[in-house]
């Protein structure tokens, strides 16, 4: 049977659910309920998949991604350029950019610290909100592997952002 999911839309309070068929490890083929705006991380963990140790670390990890502005951009940005010094200066936030590359070097010590053969699936699933299906399609990996890789990753990022 393919694992390919079938995907039809559903009535439900939210638009953003659909009703998708898979096949569970005994090759039983069951109806379930997802949520669309849930990310593949978040779904894991509220189905007792990843700790909340490992879940925490995903999610620092894609919010680094997103502050370092790492994501694709559609559109121009029309930010007002930063000012310079002058008065006032030493009460004014952080500048942006010093922002961005503060979480574009955590982002890249938590992939270091991930490891090169377990930053790939890592990627996919935290920051692009792949499934761990169409991850391990992706990366050419036997169904049910990458949740073991992907746990693996999130350990050692949880260790590199000391997460309890």
């Amino acid at each position: 049977m393919s694992h390919k999911p079938a995907i039809s839309p559903v009535a439900s309070p939210a638009a953003s659910h659909v009703e998708q068929m898979i096949e569970d490890p005994q090759g039983r083929v069951q109806s379930v309920l997802v949520n669309l705006g849930e990310s593949p991380l978040a779904w894991l963990h509220a189905r007792g998949h990843l700790s909340e140790r490992h879940y925490l670390a995903g999610d620092r990890l894609r919010a680094d991604w997103e502050k370092a502005g790492l994501g694709a951009r559609v559109t121009m940005r029309w930010d007002a350029a930063p000012s310079t010094g002058g008065r006032g200066a030493a009460g004014q936030a952080v500048d942006p950019t010093l922002t961005q590359v503060s979480a574009r070097e955590r982002f890249d010590g938590a992939i270091g610290a991930a490891g090169p053969g377990l930053a790939d699936i890592l990627w996919r699933v935290v920051c692009a909100g792949e499934g761990l299906v169409a991850a391990e399609k992706a990366l050419g990996w036997p169904s049910r592997a990458g949740k073991l890789v992907l746990t693996l990753a999130l350990d050692r990022v949880a260790g590199w952002y000391r997460v309890g």
